[in-house]
């Protein structure tokens, strides 16, 4: 009974991804196939967003930031220094490691509505350098003609092939998150999250293993960027303003912090209800917030986020997603 029950998750999760990986062939039409590839960007954006706020407890408003810092920086090399896209891809992902490491170094020592005003200036200051830099970005005119990813001589260019890539990038995020919260650096990471003070007197150096989430999180946020360059071929520092940042967090709360299943859900609910809601287009913010409201009210601790015990035995919902509500 046991072995059948340890068997369920894993014959659902192949089921699942089965049929993600059938979708194209049913679906031809390119404005589904479009959203569908976007929900996979907002997917690896809330991951890695999660792991620095679900599982660490780090609260950032600044998260858009590191996806531009990939974008603009796989985007300038293929296009300035005729880098291939299969290098420039994860150069922009350690770009933005390292931003996400400098980042780290003077605000860890930071907590609360202090980290989170400091990403939020961080944020604002890479959207800025992105707009003047005119020399080197074109500032608000965007940098156009990003070229497309080429395999030897096949240039990727329909919705199809750039829906198996980004499935691609979606399961390797996920297997690499996955795989990292399960260890041993994981569970320090969410030692952190529960009380910091009480994993620093158990030896757990606390500065590196935030440094250490913060990076890792950004380095996916690049990838994401530089996917989604080289997939609209054109990008613009107004894409990856304070109000992309504030999307992912909602994608992230909305899932549930600290929910790998729930960044999932979360990114593709709030990629998909704005399309669908195109058609009364006055209208639709209200629905999109009346259903954030409506979740938040019913479960306060997000789709998938897990209610915790509070000291009397009584069930009570610590925080979102397992964060406690005076750290985020």
């Amino acid at each position: 009974m046991d072995m059948q029950k340890s068997k369920t998750p894993k014959v659902i999760t192949a089921g699942l991804l089965l049929v993600t990986a059938l979708l194209p062939l049913v679906i031809t039409d390119d404005y589904v196939l479009r959203i569908l590839i976007m929900s996979g960007i907002f997917v690896i954006l809330t991951l890695s967003l999660n792991l620095v706020t679900g599982f660490t407890g780090q609260f950032c408003l600044g998260w858009a930031a590191f996806y531009g810092i990939g974008a603009y920086t796989s985007a300038l090399l293929t296009m300035k220094a005729g880098v291939s896209f299969w290098l420039a891809m994860p150069l922009g992902g350690f770009v933005a490691a390292l931003f996400g490491l400098l980042l780290g170094l003077p605000t860890m020592r930071l907590k609360e509505i202090y980290l989170a005003i400091t990403t939020l200036g961080f944020g604002e200051i890479i959207r800025l350098i992105m707009l003047n830099w005119t020399d080197l970005t074109r500032g608000s005119m965007g940098l156009p003609g990003i070229p497309a990813p080429t395999i030897l001589s096949y240039e990727i260019s329909s919705n199809q092939a750039y829906y198996y890539l980004i499935l691609a990038l979606v399961l390797v995020t996920i297997i690499a998150i996955r795989r990292l919260i399960d260890s041993r650096t994981g569970r320090a990471l969410i030692a952190i999250r529960e009380d910091e003070l009480a994993a620093k007197s158990m030896g757990i150096d606390v500065t590196a293993y935030k440094m250490l989430a913060f990076a890792v999180g950004a380095f996916f946020a690049g990838l994401a960027g530089s996917f989604y360059a080289h997939y609209t071929s054109f990008i613009d520092p107004h894409t990856f303003s304070f109000t992309e940042s504030i999307a992912i967090l909602a994608m992230a709360v909305l899932g549930g912090l600290g929910s790998i299943n729930g960044s999932i859900l979360g990114a593709v609910i709030l990629t998909v209800i704005p399309e669908l809601l195109r058609d009364i287009a006055e209208y639709r913010l209200i629905v999109f917030g009346l259903i954030m409201m409506a979740v938040m009210l019913l479960r306060p601790q997000g789709l998938f986020g897990k209610a915790r015990e509070n000291g009397s035995g009584r069930g009570r919902a610590k925080g979102r997603g397992g964060v406690r509500v005076g750290s985020a």
